[in-house]
């Protein structure tokens, strides 16, 4: 009877126990956290808003057909120049010898031709008469033969140095401007490494980088310095988008492009419409969280925050402008996403 009381005051011991300990873990577990939110506001009947470039329709490359060393340059990174003018002029005395050894090859090519001309002729009398065989008549026509095709190709040969010779001095094949220059005088290159860029004379067009989620749409309109609009009509978009900015680029093209618009201008964009991912709407930049592989909001419910899916059209100091399967009545945390996780339990705290 003494062990089943001595053990019977030990398991109450223990029980007394669990329960402290119990209830210290309860009074230690941490009250769900205080979070600010709003409801989302309807944007202003604007899809996006971005920045856009004002570029010419083709801008070229330019560079030598042959490689040597630059002696004069001509021009300037914005001058105006019309088609045929010189832009760049190489050291001509490598093409000037590589014209002269293919004159001289043609000379020899024509001297050969020539004799093998004049053997024929002479061993054809001799097969007249006799003297020769035919086969001794047949080699003689095939060299003949031979020493014709070395004569065209050493015409050719001093044709393609004549032209070589003509590369020496690089002019514009198109008028425009030139938006950026690159060569100097002294400076070697290889054929085709370019030295200058031309913005040929012409049709202007709007360059505008949309985020990676959304189509550029088919229609838009420039807001100019002066706060005049243009509208723009969608003619390219890249097929990919780019990997460092996340970036797929656009070219529109301008239906009354300014005069006095230079290029390189940055000017804004404006879109109706964005891609067809739900209603546009304005939050606070804090609310936006960008820890997954897209842009989310936290939108709470019965006490509980659930991600939900949006895209980021703009961005401000303040706000975002998002597209999302949002509702007006809906409630979403404003401050602190990004220490929220799906199902987490808070508290509401309204503005």
């Amino acid at each position: 009877m003494r062990m089943i009381g001595t053990a019977v005051v030990v398991l109450s011991l223990i029980l007394v126990a669990g329960c402290q300990k119990e209830s210290a873990e309860k009074k230690t577990e941490a009250p769900p956290p205080i979070v600010q939110t709003v409801h989302p506001a309807p944007a202003s009947g604007v899809g996006l808003q971005l920045s856009a470039t004002l570029r010419a329709r083709i801008e070229a490359p330019l560079a030598f057909q042959v490689g040597g060393r630059i002696t004069a340059r001509r021009v300037d990174a914005g001058q105006a120049v019309r088609a045929g003018q010189p832009l760049f002029e190489l050291d001509p005395a490598d093409l000037d010898e590589a014209v002269r050894a293919g004159a001289a090859d043609l000379a020899a090519a024509d001297i050969g031709l020539k004799t093998a001309e004049a053997d024929v002729a002479r061993n054809r009398e001799l097969h007249a008469q006799s003297f020769i065989s035919a086969q001794a008549l047949e080699r003689t026509e095939l060299v003949l033969r031979e020493a014709r095709s070395r004569r065209d190709a050493a015409a050719a040969r001093l044709a393609q140095n004549r032209n070589a010779r003509g590369y020496g001095v690089l002019t514009s094949p198109a008028a425009g401007v030139l938006i950026d220059v690159t060569a100097e005088p002294g400076q070697v290159v290889a054929a085709g490494q370019p030295v200058a860029i031309l913005a040929r004379a012409g049709a202007r067009e709007l360059e505008v980088s949309f985020p990676d989620d959304v189509a550029p749409p088919a229609r838009g309109e420039a807001i100019l310095p002066d706060g005049k609009t243009i509208p723009i009509i969608l003619r390219e978009a890249a097929p990919s988008v780019e990997p460092l900015g996340r970036t797929r680029r656009a070219r529109y093209t301008l239906t009354r492009p300014p005069d006095d618009l230079v290029l390189g201008s940055v000017v804004g964009a404006r879109f109706m419409e964005a891609s067809g991912a739900g209603a546009v709407w304005t939050v606070p930049i804090g609310a936006v969280d960008e820890r997954g592989k897209a842009a989310r909001v936290w939108r709470l419910r019965n006490g509980k925050v659930e991600p939900v899916a949006v895209q980021v059209l703009a961005l401000d100091d303040r706000s975002a402008r998002i597209a999302g399967p949002l509702a007006a009545s809906d409630t979403v945390v404003a401050l602190g996403a990004h220490l929220l996780r799906e199902g987490m339990t808070v508290r509401e705290r309204t503005q």
